[in-house]
């Protein structure tokens, strides 16, 4: 049980592991170690379970900021999206998995129901709260409704769900991170098409998570091969196993020291942290700077991300300080996604404001040259 307390000898052995330099690397093998490859999302998820610090903000006026990491798995059908979430939702101290197809608004926030013992209004929590300090796993996100999807909104960023209904008005916490999947529109990844375009989802949403991943399904013999062989090896117990010698933690161990991270460690920004967070997020704006085209390829957003990961990063050593190789590893993640994920399809450059407004760079200066010449004609 993930919420039992630890012993001493626990404790022990997880200091041990969080020693270890090549932690991340052991633990994110552990992480659905029957899927093979794909070592970047499996850093973004382990990150996702640990999460952030959730901060309370006195002289900014902000009520609060949320720790809790959103990620987004996007890509073709048969790359094991579904499995990647079942094993995460396995491993959470706490959380709920849901289908976006069978999952209706009230089935996500709360809907109201008549006792019947006392025949009194009552409110029933749906997924979103019941998934309170852990993640809530959303399977087949392209497939939801719009009523449904706007209910995510107000989730992903306030962290909580406004009610209003039969009498009942009242704000309940959601403070939980969210693991969504979805598939393309035509089933299979267009190259040629951006990211909005591939997906059915408003760009105000996409823009909410903080780690977008593109898996795909490409066509390379030698990953075949390899893919093959992994897959072989699952069936036949008498296959050699894959050459790398870093060692797997079991399910149930992993989730404990899930749990004892996020009950027992709170990681402070230490200054250089702090100027290594500011450096690398002057680094990702200087990108679309240097091409003087006007592109974004960073805002506040991807900052705050950063933080939340390089706190997580901190968490899962087991540091009570966040140092510089922590954002390292945040900058690095925060960069391969958006590698992917902000990428505008017809310059290869990497443009955010795909993933915000729907609109790249390029978009505008071509609208803006029809417009231009449309004005030219008409004067």
């Amino acid at each position: 049980d993930a919420d039992a307390e630890f012993s001493e000898h626990e404790e022990t052995e997880f200091r041990r592991w969080a020693r270890d330099a090549r932690l991340l690397d052991t633990l994110a093998r552990s992480v659905a170690p029957g899927i093979h490859g794909m070592d970047d999302v499996k850093r973004g998820l382990l990150l996702q379970l640990f999460g952030g610090v959730r901060k309370q903000f006195e002289r900014a006026g902000a009520p609060r900021s949320r720790g809790d990491i959103n990620v987004l798995l996007v890509g073709d059908p048969g790359v094991s999206k579904s499995q990647l979430l079942s094993a995460v939702h396995s491993l959470a101290p706490r959380g709920v998995y849901t289908s976006g197809k069978g999952s209706s608004a009230v089935g996500l926030t709360a809907y109201v129901t008549r006792d019947p013992d006392t025949r009194q209004m009552v409110l029933e929590s749906g997924a979103l709260v019941l998934s309170d300090d852990g993640i809530c796993c959303i399977d087949e996100f392209d497939k939801m409704s719009d009523s449904t999807r706007s209910v995510l909104h107000e989730a992903m960023e306030q962290q909580t769900i406004s009610i209003a209904k039969a009498g009942i008005i009242t704000s309940l916490n959601a403070r939980c991170s969210i693991l969504a999947a979805a598939n393309p529109v035509d089933s299979k990844w267009n190259a040629r098409l951006s990211i909005v375009d591939n997906i059915n989802l408003p760009p105000t949403l996409v823009s909410r998570f903080d780690l977008v991943f593109i898996v795909l399904d490409a066509v390379d013999e030698a990953a075949d091969r390899r893919l093959a062989r992994h897959i072989v090896s699952l069936y036949a117990e008498d296959t050699v196993e894959d050459l790398e010698a870093l060692p797997r933690v079991p399910a149930a161990k992993l989730t404990r020291y899930i749990a004892f991270a996020r009950r027992r460690v709170r990681p402070q920004i230490s200054d250089d942290a702090a100027d290594a967070l500011i450096a690398a997020y002057v680094a990702l704006r200087r990108i679309g700077r240097e091409a003087n085209a006007g592109r974004v390829t960073a805002t506040a957003r991807q900052l705050e991300s950063m933080i939340r990961m390089s706190e997580a990063h901190a968490k899962m050593r087991l540091s009570d300080t966040v140092e510089p190789h922590d954002v390292e590893i945040a900058a690095q993640l925060m960069r391969e996604a958006l590698r992917e994920a902000a990428t505008d399809p017809r310059t290869g450059l990497i443009d955010l404001d795909l993933l915000n407004t729907g609109f790249a760079a390029s978009d505008r200066r071509q609208l803006d040259a029809l417009k231009n010449e449309t004005r030219a004609l008409l004067v």
